[in-house]
C-alpha cells in the first residue's frame, strides 16, 4: 500500500511537493553513483585468448615451423589436434556412401565397355546375358571396395594409402600388358575387363606424381620385355 501512495510520475510528484511545502529537487549534472575506472589486472584471466594464439604461432612462423607434421593430412582439426565433426565438406557433397555408388557405377560401366572391345578386338560374337551378368557381379564387389578406402580410416593411412593404390596400379598394369601380350584371345577376353578396370580406379585415387611413377614403370615394363601395345 505504501507504494501506491508514493507519486508515480513527475506531475505527482510536483503535486505532492506542493501539499508537504517542500520543493522538487533541481537536477544535478553530477552522477550520485561514483564514476571509477576499473582495475584492469585484478582481472582474472580466463584461458588462452586470440592474442596469446597469434603469439604462439608467430613463433613458430619465425622459426620456420608453422604446423606440427600431425596437420599435413589436410583434415579439419581443433586446436588440441582432435579431428572436427564438419560434415560432408565441400569436397565430399555426397559423402562416402554416395561416392562409393557414383564410382562403383562408372568403374561398372567401364568394365562393361572394355567386356564388348575384348569381343570385338577378337571378331567373336558378343554374348551379351555373359557380359551383363558379369558387369552384375562386378557391381557389389566394387561397390564395397571403394566404400572401405572412401572411409575416414582409410584416409588417415595418408601416404600408406598411397602406396597401396600404387603398388595396386603398377600390379595391374602390368599384369595386363603381360596378358594381352602373351596369352590367347580366351584369356585376355576373361581377365581384361576386371584388370583394366581395377588398374584405372587404381591410377584415379592416386596424387598427381604418384600417377606418374606408376604409369612411368608400367612403360618400362612394356619396353623391357619388348611388348607391344596393340
Amino acid at each position: 500500500m505504501a507504494d501506491e501512495e508514493k507519486p508515480r510520475n513527475r506531475k505527482e510528484r510536483r503535486a505532492a511537493a506542493k501539499e508537504s511545502g517542500k520543493p522538487v529537487e533541481a537536477p544535478s549534472k553530477m552522477p550520485k553513483i561514483k564514476m571509477v575506472k576499473p582495475d584492469y589486472d585484478a582481472r582474472p584471466a580466463k584461458g588462452t585468448t586470440l592474442l596469446d594464439l597469434y603469439e604462439q604461432k608467430k613463433e613458430l612462423l619465425e622459426k620456420g615451423q608453422p604446423f606440427d607434421n600431425k596437420y599435413s593430412d589436410g583434415i579439419p582439426r581443433g586446436e588440441s589436434g582432435n579431428i572436427l565433426d564438419v560434415g560432408l565438406g565441400d569436397n565430399e557433397p555426397i559423402g562416402p556412401v554416395g561416392n562409393a555408388f557414383f564410382w562403383s557405377f562408372c568403374l561398372t560401366m567401364l568394365h562393361f565397355t572394355l567386356d564388348v572391345m575384348t569381343y570385338n578386338q577378337y571378331a567373336q560374337a558378343i554374348i551379351w546375358p555373359a557380359i551383363f551378368r558379369r558387369s552384375g557381379t562386378i557391381l557389389p564387389v566394387l561397390f564395397i571396395a571403394i566404400l572401405m578406402m572412401k572411409s575416414d580410416l582409410a584416409y588417415k593411412l595418408g601416404v600408406l594409402r598411397q602406396l597401396l593404390f600404387l603398388g595396386a596400379a603398377v600390379s595391374a598394369g602390368c599384369y595386363l600388358i603381360h596378358v594381352g601380350n602373351s596369352y590367347g584371345y580366351f584369356a585376355v577376353m576373361k581377365q581384361a575387363p576386371p584388370l583394366g578396370t581395377f588398374w584405372i580406379y587404381s591410377v584415379i585415387e592416386l596424387d598427381k606424381w604418384y600417377a606418374v611413377a606408376s604409369l612411368l614403370s608400367n612403360l618400362a615394363f612394356l619396353l623391357w620385355n619388348g611388348y607391344t601395345v596393340f
